[in-house]
């Protein structure tokens, strides 16, 4: 009884509070995704539609635009004897930037990141399909991020609904 009663005065609340006429799904919801060069870019900002729930297309005219750019690399690490590598780390930062549409200076202005490690191994195919599958990974790990802080901003700034 004494938990339920902690618990009930926590201050936590649900970022969607509202659900699709709060302020972060409203802000998702308008938001332009630029362009990201690359194939990883192209795979980063269809994530990122994705999880803004635009895919592409909005209803109305975008209140805002979100501008990102990869740093995606790729390093070995280990290595034998015979100083083949046996394995890598790829490594994905995106730097972001949400402005209000036409302005100049950023509402929010970060970063997001992650990493996977790689095995090397004897088949250059299946090095290639692994570091593929990493990318993919890292692009959905990082929208997600980007879409998680930009809905925690819209809370808090109680950005308006649609």
């Amino acid at each position: 009884m004494v938990l339920l009663a902690a618990l009930s005065a926590c201050s936590l609340t649900p970022v969607y509070t509202a659900g699709r006429q709060g302020p972060a799904a409203g802000m998702l919801g308008a938001i332009a995704v630029d362009p990201i060069p690359d194939r990883n870019g192209y795979l980063l900002r269809e994530r990122l539609l994705a999880r803004l729930g635009t895919n592409g297309a909005a209803a109305a005219p975008a209140r805002y635009r979100l501008a990102v750019r990869l740093d995606d690399r790729i390093d070995g690490f280990g290595v034998r004897g015979d100083n083949s590598i046996v394995r890598e780390r790829r490594t994905m930062r995106a730097r972001w930037q949400l402005y209000e549409a036409g302005a100049e200076t950023p509402l929010i202005d970060a970063t997001a990141g992650a990493d996977a490690g790689i095995d090397v191994v004897g088949s250059d195919y299946a090095t290639l399909a692994a570091e593929t599958s990493a990318a993919e990974r890292l692009t959905d790990r990082i929208a997600a991020d980007i879409v998680a802080r930009i809905a925690l901003y819209a809370r808090e700034a109680g950005a308006p609904g649609r």
